[in-house]
């Protein structure tokens, strides 16, 4: 079959690599998003020149000029793997079978680009990703095929995406191009019922309520690791959160209850959590205890204040 793939960052190179590697289908051209001043060159396209592929970066896919690109490559699909930009009909129907999209959830569940950080964050048990056919709407299309995991109760989302959903979804990428080929590849329509939606996870959802049930203020912390990063506040001063353990324990919340060479130890309602390693505003990550010894930290001190 002859391939469009679109994609940026490492997934879409290691999606690409993945397809030429195995070598049963040909490449005509990679598409991925436009240059960005004072920014790394994306790795899908250094690769793909490395391979000598055709790469097209065009800012939008409105004008004649772009869509005739798209035909006159003749493609029989595009592997949609990681896209930011929104693709139209008109340009997803380019090739003959059309298009196909990558989503690190299990759809319906958690359309949005945070689809990784708010499992994590709303507690739930298993997560995954789907490969969809793309509409105008955001995350909507039929289901061509789907992949499940466990939430365990200490991932983060460096355990969940990377350790888990991504390998897993690299190697899918021949699946979905094989069921393609064999000439009748599912489609199992999505449950609107079911249908969640949630904006990008951003520094405003991160903050750190340690009033909170220890369960919900562990989930954030977690599904906020290692981006955009949970915070709270020290002396007036942004704190980054990242590392830490939940621990049995009570007392008043968003107290420091223990301070040791593992961590800062806050209370929380039902609970405690245990800070391992922070980011003072302007500042590196570092251990917490570090941190705490600079600032002249002490137990019975308030987080949050």
């Amino acid at each position: 079959m002859r391939l469009i793939i679109m994609g940026q960052q490492a997934f879409g190179k290691d999606a690409l690599a993945k397809l030429l590697e195995a070598g049963t289908d040909e490449v005509v051209a990679v598409y991925c998003e436009p240059d960005r001043h004072g920014k790394p060159v994306d790795p899908i396209k250094e690769f793909a020149l490395e391979k000598g592929l055709p790469v097209h970066q065009p800012a939008h896919f409105k004008d004649d000029e772009t869509l005739d690109t798209l035909k006159d490559l003749n493609a029989d699909l595009m592997v949609m793997a990681f896209v930011n930009v929104f693709v139209p009909e008109a340009a997803r129907d380019t090739p003959t079978h059309g298009s196909i999209c990558f989503h690190p959830s299990l759809l319906p569940l958690h359309r949005g680009p945070s689809a990784v950080n708010w499992p994590i964050i709303m507690g739930r048990k298993e997560s995954g990703y789907s490969w969809f056919y793309p509409t105008d709407g955001l995350d909507e299309g039929d289901v061509l095929l789907s992949w499940e995991c466990p939430i365990e109760p200490d991932d983060t989302v460096i355990n969940l995406y990377f350790k888990k959903i991504y390998p897993s979804a690299v190697a899918s990428v021949l699946q979905v191009v094989d069921l393609y080929r064999d000439g009748n590849p599912p489609h199992m329509v999505q449950d609107e019922s079911q249908a969640t939606y949630e904006r990008r996870c951003t520094a405003k959802h991160a903050a750190i309520d340690w009033n909170k049930p220890v369960g919900q203020v562990y989930n954030l912390i977690r599904g906020c690791n290692p981006a955009p990063g949970a915070w709270t506040t020290h002396g007036g001063a942004k704190l980054g959160v990242f590392d830490s353990a939940r621990l049995p324990g009570d007392g008043v919340s968003s107290k420091i209850v223990d301070m040791n060479d593992d961590g800062i130890t806050v209370q929380c309602i039902g609970g405690r959590i245990l800070i391992k390693r922070v980011r003072p505003d302007g500042g590196d990550k570092q251990f917490a205890n570090d941190w705490a010894v600079s600032v002249g930290l002490a137990v019975g001190d308030i987080l949050g204040s």
